[in-house]
């Protein structure tokens, strides 16, 4: 459910101009260029995705990234860059390759929106139409699969190493994706995962229950390590439905590490990812080495 606001068709434009498909470059931390690779899908179409390789000679451990929500067709559209640049930076500092899929129905990738949930908030924040998240996070999670099943084929990587991250709805599709036996796959981090809220509502979405009852049937099968991370003024979710929808997971019995950071300095939580590095590098750093990773 982020926004991507900040995102135009000139960022879009720039993308495609630094970009060259079916490639992945490799650059530096400090001045990157990714490139733009194609991922088949079922069906017969293709997905793009933003490839940023770290120096040396590989092959590397990869992190896959899951982009949020954009909350109108032309922010979908707009999106140029699924990952910031500055978290592909944390991921590259420590060897790792970062695979960012841009979706269907988002960016150059294109193609009708598959990920609506149905929620619906006026315009003083009350929920005037239910979401069912598994609408969100099914096609999501599939593409992230996709993503797992090309890199298989990839020389510079190794396929048996492969985290899976997202933030806002792709968080939800990581822990979808999580648990779902995709070979290789060795850990999960959710960054402020959900789907069907509005910070319109400040906090109060719309049946969070509904998110919880999916992460309960996840937790029953998921047996890899994950780290939950969200911050308590988050205006999609609130401060206690995240906590709700982790305890559900974790009573499936894998490793899930819940983390409630300290409240963003934003008006919004939700850009914990993209304004909270010193509130979530820390612990995912801890959690990183704790597993080998």
């Amino acid at each position: 459910m982020e926004t991507f606001a900040r995102y135009c068709a000139a960022a879009l434009l720039a993308a495609l101009l630094c970009a060259s498909p079916d490639a992945a470059s490799q650059g530096t931390p400090e001045q990157l260029v990714p490139e733009v690779a194609r991922i088949p899908l079922t069906g017969g179409t293709t997905m793009a995705a933003q490839v940023f390789l770290p120096p040396g000679e590989g092959p590397f451990p990869v992190l896959v990234f899951s982009h949020g929500r954009a909350g109108s067709d032309f922010e979908r559209r707009a999106l140029a860059n699924p990952v910031l640049h500055g978290h592909a930076r944390f991921w590259m500092r420590r060897g790792y390759a970062v695979v960012a899929p841009i979706r269907p129905g988002y960016g150059i990738t294109g193609g009708p929106d598959r990920e609506d949930s149905g929620a619906r908030y006026d315009e003083r924040g009350e929920c005037i139409a239910r979401p069912e998240p598994q609408r969100t996070a099914g096609p999501a999670a599939e593409t992230i699969a996709s993503a797992v099943a090309w890199l298989r084929d990839q020389p510079w990587a190794r396929s048996d190493r492969i985290l899976l991250s997202g933030n806002s709805v792709g968080g939800l599709a990581t822990i979808a994706a999580c648990s779902a036996s995709l070979p290789g796959v060795v850990g999960c981090i959710n960054f402020a995962g959900g789907s069907g809220g509005s910070p319109a509502s400040n906090g109060r979405m719309c049946e969070p229950q509904r998110i919880e009852s999916l992460m309960a049937g996840w937790g029953r099968v998921n047996r890899l390590p994950s780290i939950w991370l969200y911050a308590p003024n988050d205006l999609f979710w609130g401060a206690e439905a995240p906590q709700r929808w982790h305890a559900a997971f974790a009573a499936g019995g894998s490793a899930a590490r819940f983390v409630g950071t300290e409240p963003v300095p934003a008006p919004d939580g939700h850009s914990l990812l993209r304004v909270g590095g010193k509130l979530w590098s820390v612990p995912l750093q801890a959690w990183l080495v704790e597993h080998g990773f």
